[in-house]
């Protein structure tokens, strides 16, 4: 992972930012008509238009099975559940990203606030975004919006 130095104000940050793979092999692009004929309403509007589902309301928030998530427009496996934690935020939150997860993060000044958007890069579904307030090992935190999610569990 890289880092960013940004100097906002007379104010140094440095942000990590994980750059999104050269290549992408595999990538899934569809147009806007067939993501709305593929996906539910919210699940639209958080993954096309970067929206955000509110707080407390998704349905992997509460959610304690073990497995993989994956990103519900392309299938691409992001997070495992053994990442998972209670942030407390209202959104489910991970530690890390699977080793090999297509991510890619993207700086995102809108609101008022400097946040790293979490992307697919494999589809450029809007997953949520990363902070740096997480627990140990990492001190990350993916806050990621379930309507972005699939689960596939652990076979047993």
């Amino acid at each position: 992972m890289t880092a960013v130095l940004l100097i906002l104000a007379g104010v140094s940050l440095l942000v990590p930012v994980r750059a999104c793979p050269a290549a992408v092999p595999d990538r899934v692009e569809k147009s806007e008509e067939e993501w709305k004929a593929l996906l539910t309403p919210e699940q639209f509007q958080v993954t096309r238009l970067k929206g955000t589902e509110p707080p407390f309301s998704g349905k992997y928030l509460d959610f304690h099975e073990k497995g993989i998530y994956a990103c519900v427009c392309c299938g691409a496996e992001l997070f495992s559940s053994r990442d998972k934690f209670d942030s407390g935020s209202g959104w489910p939150s991970f530690t890390a990203a699977l080793e090999h997860a297509p991510i890619t993060e993207k700086r995102d000044f809108s609101y008022g606030m400097i946040r790293t958007e979490v992307l697919c890069a494999r589809c450029d579904a809007h997953l949520g975004h990363l902070f740096s307030d997480g627990p140990p090992p990492t001190g990350m935190r993916y806050c990621i919006n379930s309507a972005s999610l699939l689960f596939h569990p652990e076979p047993r």
